[in-house]
């Protein structure tokens, strides 16, 4: 089963420290060794979104003023249950806690289709 697991986070709490960096790092690196992790990735600030309004496609560039939230980062896994993919993003939580003082945000896990 495969699963996209989002970081959401405040737009306001700056780069993350090199120590949180450093932690993410080794655990994605066996994550990818043991082939549970797919792709991942952070992001980078601002977006665009592409919508349809009135029947036209609008194309706005962010940042969005009535944004109270982005996501910082996602990750693609291959794993065997729903389970171990609540598990690990658990996992990621507590690196955040660990390393990220004063860090508030979310980590949202859904099953790809």
């Amino acid at each position: 089963m495969r699963f996209m697991t989002m970081v959401k986070m405040r737009p306001d709490v700056g780069p993350p420290p090199a120590a949180l960096v450093e932690a993410m790092g080794k655990d994605m690196a066996e994550l990818f060794r043991t082939g549970k992790m797919v792709d991942a990735g952070s992001l980078a600030p601002g977006s665009t979104r592409i919508r349809v309004a009135a029947d036209q496609v609008i194309v706005s560039d962010g940042p969005f003023a009535e944004a109270t939230e982005v996501i910082g980062g996602y990750a693609i896994t291959e794993v065997q249950s729903e389970a171990e993919a609540i598990a690990m993003a658990h996992d990621l939580v507590r690196i955040h806690q660990d390393y990220w003082p004063g860090w508030q945000g979310e980590v949202e896990v859904s099953r790809i289709q």
